[in-house]
């Protein structure tokens, strides 16, 4: 092989993003079908900036993805955005069809009342530690229940604390987004808004009277410790 041939085979593919040599119609068919791919190929939620590689510079991507939710529309899978980016996943309708198809069994030990509220807190109130998580609910957050938290991929150790000694702080993460089908932090309900009206406060998190309400997937168990 020549040098010149081994250079070329070394260079990456160059892809025509833009396609003017297509009609409008053709070319948006095309953006669709490479985005659809790229999306179905992924294993995580790909974002945006992975996307807008393989399309024209002038091309809407949340219209591009919004024609590929509507083809979708009458079948058993539809294109979620989560986690920061955008997801294939099988509608929750078909869930025991497929368990009772592949034989799955969930093995994986529910959430403890105790333990979705803790996450909770969390997730509204990070970055905190666990002595903050200790003195909010009056009681001890012990290391093990953290343990379970973090065994879930639900949270993850964030900064130190600017408090003496220096404590790490509990943050959530991707998989905690993905999980409650939540795209960023954002989409949690505004906790001031819940408690202006009524519906969530300190005093309901300490006497276990609010569901998760995260919108989302995972089922809890909502029993007591």
């Amino acid at each position: 092989m020549t040098e010149a041939r081994r250079k070329d085979k070394d260079q990456p593919t160059l892809l025509d993003t833009e396609l003017e040599h297509l009609p409008p119609e053709l070319r948006w068919r095309e953006w669709m079908g490479r985005v659809e791919a790229v999306i179905f190929a992924a294993s995580e939620p790909v974002p945006r900036e992975m996307l807008v590689r393989i399309v024209g510079r002038n091309c809407n991507l949340d219209l591009i993805i919004d024609d590929i939710r509507a083809e979708l529309a009458g079948r058993p899978y539809e294109l979620v955005s989560v986690a920061g980016g955008w997801q294939h996943r099988t509608k929750k309708a078909f869930a025991d069809a497929i368990r009772a198809a592949t034989g799955q069994v969930d093995m994986a030990r529910p959430l403890s009342q105790s333990e979705v509220l803790v996450l909770m807190c969390i997730a509204y109130f990070q970055p905190i530690t666990r002595g903050e998580l200790t003195a909010f609910f009056g009681k001890e957050v012990s290391r093990d229940l953290i343990g379970v938290l973090r065994s879930h991929d639900f949270i993850a150790s964030g900064p130190r604390s600017p408090t003496p000694g220096a404590p790490y702080t509990y943050v959530t993460t991707k998989a905690f987004l993905s999980q409650f089908g939540l795209d960023t932090l954002r989409d949690l309900p505004d906790f001031e808004a819940l408690e202006d009206a009524g519906l969530l406060s300190k005093e309901q998190l300490l006497a276990g009277n609010v569901a998760l309400g995260l919108g989302g997937a995972g089922e809890v168990d909502q029993s007591e410790d």
